[in-house]
């Protein structure tokens, strides 16, 4: 068996990591086990941090945002992301319908969320190649180009955060426990 990752705060992260912990912490008023997970690398938490404050620019809607990251979350089967998007999309006052399909990896009502949650999957399976067909639903429902390549920006910096928790193991924070997934094998 391998030895675990740290789990570090301030004090014990590498110096270029303490800045991003720190100002993480004042946001969320406290330190997220994912963050404390990523600090061993001070490269890979400063490129994660930075990749999600543009995806965050991107033209997507927080809702349409949330609704790749949970579509990626699971799909990648990371525990941590589910449930803390959830509580996200909830504290935000997203209809909860919407959210246990997403947890439960079902079609959506809403066809324009649908059609991201049916792209977000045909990028992911297809390595960036999507048949004409999605791509079409995708454009008819209503996104752009744009938005297709967004998609792919989202899917580079949520590939480093939900590998990086699984190969951690980060242990879900009493903040989002309540929100707690277990993905069906």
């Amino acid at each position: 068996m391998t030895e675990s990752f740290t789990r570090h705060d301030a004090s014990s992260a590498p110096e270029a990591a303490r800045p991003i912990i720190e100002n993480t912490q004042k946001g969320f008023g406290f330190l997220p086990a994912p963050v404390a997970y990523m600090a061993e690398s001070p490269e890979l938490l400063e490129n994660f941090m930075s990749g999600n404050a543009l995806f965050n620019k991107t033209t997507l809607s927080q809702l349409e945002r949330e609704v790749f990251i949970l579509t990626v979350a699971t799909t990648v089967q990371c525990h941590y992301c589910v449930a803390m998007h959830s509580a996200m999309l909830t504290k935000s006052g997203a209809d909860q319908e919407l959210i246990q399909a997403l947890r439960d990896r079902k079609p959506l009502l809403d066809s324009k969320l649908e059609a991201m949650r049916v792209f977000t999957h045909a990028v992911m399976e297809g390595h960036g190649h999507v048949p004409p067909e999605v791509m079409e639903a995708f454009l008819s429902a209503g996104y752009t180009r744009r938005n297709a390549l967004e998609v792919v920006l989202g899917l580079g910096v949520y590939t480093i955060s939900t590998y990086a928790n699984r190969m951690t193991e980060a242990p879900l924070d009493e903040a989002f426990a309540s929100f707690a997934w277990h993905a069906e094998h």
